[in-house]
């Protein structure tokens, strides 16, 4: 940040933190051994397109930026969605958790060299209860949060209903795999997103 930028009051924007997304490969066999949790082969990268772009320019850049205008991609495994809250998906689906997170890091990776950093919010990863799960189990989804490298989990239950203790619990129970977010202000409802059902 230069001197002009201070006494302006302007600041630059955080950058995102993306190597600690791989951590999660090891965090997916503590939640299948202690708790039941697998993969639910989808996960997401949500980012808030900017509003000084046109819609379909921003559009037409990233897709190109990710090879999803080639169609010889048709079929594959990244699809687009937007929420009702203006934000953008890129929804991955892959049947293995390594090719899930490796794919989720290109995005993120390849999204901020070409300067959209700054619009990356979070990204997630749904796992469910295996049939043979202890009952009380439910599905969670693991959040990661690029600018701070850190994961929270987040357990819907229901139209705006979420589990806290359960996400707690789940917290813990990965808490020697995964760089926690020690904020809980920060562990944010992502109502509505498409990785979580």
């Amino acid at each position: 940040m230069g001197l002009f930028d201070s006494i302006l009051g302007r600041s630059k924007p955080v950058e995102a933190k993306l190597d600690n997304l791989f951590a999660l490969t090891n965090a997916a066999i503590t939640l299948e051994v202690a708790a039941g949790l697998v993969s639910t082969g989808r996960a997401g990268v949500c980012f808030k397109p900017p509003a000084d772009r046109e819609e379909a320019e921003a559009t037409a850049e990233i897709n190109g930026l990710l090879g999803l205008d080639d169609p010889t991609r048709s079929g594959k495994a990244i699809t687009t969605v937007d929420d009702q809250y203006g934000y953008r998906w890129f929804v991955v689906n892959e049947t293995e958790i390594s090719s899930l997170v490796a794919t989720v890091h290109l995005i993120n990776s390849t999204l901020q060299d070409h300067g959209w950093g700054p619009q990356l919010l979070c990204s997630a990863f749904g796992f469910a209860p295996t049939p043979n799960a202890d009952p009380t189990a439910k599905a969670v989804t693991l959040v990661y949060l690029f600018k701070r490298g850190s994961y929270y989990p987040f357990c819907p239950t229901g139209p705006e209903v979420r589990d806290n203790s359960y996400e707690l619990s789940v917290a813990a129970l990965v808490g020697a795999d995964l760089p926690k977010e020690q904020d809980l202000t920060r562990w944010m409802a992502l109502w509505g997103n498409p990785i979580s059902g």
